[in-house]
């Protein structure tokens, strides 16, 4: 077993490492540009959705209170005449990007401790390249990519929209697992 405190190089190394990959991917290369699409009437849903002073939270359209009341006629028409959807609303003001990139930072840094754990556990200090590439690779590729699928399953996200981050995500993976079979203990 190694300590996580030969571990600190790697785990910060690797997200420092996967926050400059994710600037590269949605600045530089921009093939998340089409991931979301702009409502041809935007100004009559914002003023609908302002009008009702809804908090800041998730909401699902049509709404049922209990399974239940999904196979109510009026339920069945709603979801028939559309749309059906989910709705992430934040709260109103400028959207700045310096606190999203430091939340974005301490998720990948939680992540690379996280992999460091059950790599310190998994992996012994003699163990090769290969095979910590092999074991961290997975456990990265599991905590970045995994969640995209079940949110194109349950939620209605375009597949091919998930893909692509599930597809950022085994880039995370490999750009970890590099790192840390460079820098692991031996």
């Amino acid at each position: 077993m190694v300590s996580l405190g030969a571990l600190w190089l790697p785990i910060l190394l690797s997200a420092v490492l996967v926050f400059i990959l994710s600037s590269v991917i949605h600045m530089v290369l921009g093939y998340h540009n089409r991931d979301y699409g702009q409502l041809s009437n935007e100004d009559a849903v914002r003023a609908a959705i302002r009008s009702g002073n809804p908090t800041p939270r998730q909401y699902i359209i049509p709404y049922a209170v209990d399974p239940k009341q999904m196979d109510s006629p009026e339920m069945k028409r709603k979801f028939a005449e559309g749309p059906v959807g989910v709705l992430f609303l934040k709260p109103p003001g400028p959207q700045g990007m310096g606190p999203t990139l430091v939340r974005w930072f301490v998720f990948v840094l939680v992540v690379s401790f996280f992999v460091a754990y059950i790599a310190s556990h998994a992996l012994p200090a003699s163990s090769d390249y290969l095979r910590v590439f092999q074991i961290v690779g997975a456990v990265a590729f599991l905590a970045y990519a995994a969640g995209e699928l079940p949110a194109a399953i349950w939620m209605g996200k375009p597949w091919s929209v998930a893909c692509k981050e599930a597809f950022d995500g085994l880039l995370y993976g490999l750009a970890t697992a590099g790192v840390f079979g460079w820098l692991w203990p031996r």
